[in-house]
């Protein structure tokens, strides 16, 4: 892939660290706020509201959410532990309180992280009133008085679930989702990557010169949020989605990982894996379904049985700082992100270009009146472009797409496409008669090996 772009890595974090500080939570203001912010890069993204008691599925879109501040301070006033200092602080949806409790009253409503001495956890509790305040283990073994007093001005009430969405032409109706979640608070790996990426991804989607697939890109709240969109969206889903990406955990630079859909041997898997084999050439983790733990639960569901993957940088739950205060903007880096933006980009590319030909002429057509074969030596061609001539010609039978001629043969896929443009200027290659893609299979008629005899003359 040679596409250039008027960003790089340095943009991305730097939409990064202003998403990051933001309190975010499956509802309230901080869900716009975060919209307000990602339209610096992508304007087009629309902002829509679902009304709390809205019935999706199995699920009941709760009240909204929202604080206005949060503390635990001493006799004296002194405020030792403040939700404006850290927005995991708070245990999401905490309850209103003004109290003055005991030492051990107050224990019972903090958690902390004994392994983790440094970290606050994140916790939620959106569908079980009650209010807890999340603090190092150091600052719990710290809060040595006898009484303290308790303070969170919260407000819980019907109001909406807020989602963004991007609807991007291309010459087909069939789509490729892009999704992320913004519902937690101040993570940088688990949550600000992801959205930051996507933006970027939205960004370079837009410009394309020109697109063969229609784009739906989805920022909502994880799970209730997917269940609420799919709810919204479910026949225009089934009937258009051929592949999607849910964009998670894609900002450190510590290694890669991939997580496949439900259905197994996906296009958006075949390309994914295509990226980190032969393109990237890195090793990666290789999760299972069985591995599952973001939106892909929903759109892979049954029922649902979208084509929908996740790659990733360091996978949640996989690393240390996971869920708690720790993975802050140290954890992520402009190389990472520009990594997770880049393979996820030339995936898209992948299922993009990737097409399925047939030959036009029977037998092996004549090359080197066509500039198209090369000596041999020792029985095998001395350059590349004709070895990938031969076996374009060979496989191209119009069940094989090119990814599937990429992956057999071990050569990067843009090259191949590269090389089948010159075929189909040529006329030795044309489209093969479409057949339904849904993107959920492989193409049919691909062998276990490739064997090569380049005595094409």
């Amino acid at each position: 892939m040679t596409a250039q772009f008027p960003f790089d890595g340095h943009d991305i974090f730097a939409l990064a660290e202003k998403l990051f500080p933001i309190h975010r939570s499956i509802t309230g203001h901080g869900v716009r706020q975060t919209h307000d912010v990602l339209r610096d890069v992508i304007p087009e993204l629309e902002s829509k509201e679902i009304p709390s008691g809205s019935q999706c599925f199995d699920w009941t879109i709760p009240d909204e959410w929202n604080v206005e501040e949060a503390y635990i301070a001493d006799m004296t006033g002194r405020r030792v532990i403040d939700f404006a200092d850290n927005n995991l602080h708070l245990m999401s949806y905490s309850v209103p309180v003004d109290a003055t409790l005991d030492r051990e009253e107050l224990m019972a409503h903090l958690y902390s992280l004994p392994d983790l001495p440094d970290a606050i956890p994140f916790i939620t509790s959106y569908f079980n009133r009650r209010w807890a305040f999340c603090v190092t283990e150091r600052q719990k073994q710290g809060l040595t008085d006898t009484r303290y007093r308790v303070v969170v001005r919260s407000s819980i009430e019907p109001g909406g679930m807020t989602y963004g969405e991007i609807l991007v032409p291309g010459r087909s109706t069939q789509e490729i989702l892009i999704h992320t979640y913004t519902c937690h608070p101040q993570m940088a790996n688990n949550e600000t990557s992801g959205m930051a990426v996507t933006a970027y991804l939205a960004r370079a989607i837009l410009d394309m010169p020109e697109r063969r697939y229609s784009y739906r890109i989805v920022y909502v709240p994880e799970t209730i949020g997917a269940v609420a969109y799919i709810s919204r969206n479910l026949d225009s889903l089934r009937k258009s989605v051929i592949a999607g990406f849910v964009m998670t955990c894609v900002g450190d630079d510590r290694g890669w990982s991939f997580l496949p859909a439900r259905q197994g041997n996906t296009l958006p898997e075949r390309a994914a894996r295509h990226v980190l084999d032969r393109i990237l050439r890195v090793p990666y983790a290789s999760f299972s379904y069985l591995d599952r733990g973001s939106d892909e639960r929903q759109y892979c569901a049954p029922g649902i049985n979208l084509p929908v993957v996740s790659i990733m940088r360091s996978k949640y739950g996989t690393y240390p700082e996971y869920h708690t205060s720790l993975d802050d903007l140290s954890v992520i880096s402009p190389d990472g992100l520009w990594g997770g933006f880049s393979a996820t980009f030339q995936a898209i590319q992948i299922i993009e270009k990737n097409e399925t030909l047939a030959a036009t002429v029977l037998c092996e057509p004549w090359l080197s009146p066509r500039g198209l074969r090369a000596p041999l030596k020792d029985g095998k061609f001395i350059d590349d472009f004709s070895e990938k001539v031969s076996h374009l010609l060979a496989y191209s039978d119009g069940t094989m797409d090119l990814l599937a001629i990429a992956d057999l043969t071990g050569k990067p896929f843009f090259d191949l496409a590269l090389v089948a443009e010159t075929l189909k200027a040529q006329d030795l290659l044309k489209p093969a008669e479409p057949a339904p893609a849904d993107g959920r299979t492989a193409p049919t008629g691909v062998p276990d090996a490739v064997g090569t005899n380049p005595r094409s003359a």
